[in-house]
């Protein structure tokens, strides 16, 4: 009873034949492990990078009398742009610098949607 798991241990050893090598390739602890990184890397990983390279495509396309928001809310115009630094009027003769990063987003707000009428 104590030697049991031995004794096939040892019968088992000997039968190392292509199945006993795939075997040992599908029960190794890496496959898992490999399998794991794989997953973060599509849900995670991934998403996230193409999340940054569209803000970066956001931001180098940016060009005056843009509407955008800041990660801090405030909405305005574009009034100049710089490198590093934009200027953005935010009410009419209010100008605030921002750094180019911190633009969140083109806005929607000054766009009037317009209703198709029905028939």
């Amino acid at each position: 009873m104590w030697f049991e798991g031995i004794a096939w241990a040892q019968a088992n050893a000997g039968s190392a034949g292509p199945q006993g090598t795939l075997d040992q390739i599908i029960y190794s602890p890496a496959v898992p492990l490999v399998l794991v990184i794989g997953v973060i890397y599509f849900l995670m990983i991934r998403p996230q990078t193409q999340k940054a390279s569209d803000h970066q495509k956001m931001l180098n396309a940016l060009k005056r009398n843009d509407e955008v928001v800041t990660t801090g809310g405030l909405v305005g115009r574009v009034a100049e742009l710089g490198d590093k630094v934009l200027i953005l009027e935010i009410a009419q003769g209010v100008r605030v610098r921002v750094e180019r990063q911190q633009i969140s987003a083109l806005s929607s707000y000054g766009k009037t949607v317009t209703r198709k009428e029905k028939d």
